[in-house]
């Protein structure tokens, strides 16, 4: 499998080193291709063509959008881009934003940026090597990002 990884010169935190780290650690048989772009509204072309000009099976879009209002509409915009891109593909472009006011102090949101970058890294090789792992997790409430909040029980 090959994956494209495109991150932001915009983020506070190195996002693609944690699937970078996740990836090399877990998958011997994913190969990656690395994009930096300067921001959030840059990675739908970037993902694109890492898709389509570097072969790649599904691309992780890593970014980190400030908390201004200006902030939350470029990243809707972007969104919005990478799904119009998966639907031009036919590709998965799994998208790990990290919201700067999604944290509670600096340390915090550190925390929830390794955790969903990590955990997005496996979301991106199942769903393209290992969708039976994601079918098995089905309404397990799963969370990239904080604790997990688990299934509702009757």
């Amino acid at each position: 499998m090959k994956l494209g990884i495109c991150d932001t010169t915009f983020a506070r935190v190195n996002l693609a080193a944690f699937v970078k780290d996740e990836i090399e650690s877990n998958y011997s048989d994913v190969r990656m291709v690395f994009c930096t772009v300067p921001g959030v509204k840059d990675l739908p072309v970037s993902a694109k063509r890492l898709l389509e000009l570097e072969g790649c099976d599904a691309a992780i879009a890593l970014g980190m959008p400030g908390k201004e209002p200006i902030d939350k509409q470029c990243a809707h915009e972007a969104s919005m881009g990478l799904i119009q891109a998966q639907l031009l593909t036919n590709k998965h472009i799994i998208e790990v934003f990290i919201h700067e006011d999604e944290g509670k102090s600096e340390k915090d949101l550190y925390s929830i940026c390794e955790n969903r970058a990590r955990k997005h890294a496996h979301n991106a090789v199942w769903l393209v090597g290992h969708p039976e792992i994601l079918a098995k997790r089905a309404g397990t409430g799963r969370r990239q990002g904080r604790e997990d909040a688990g299934p509702i029980q009757q």
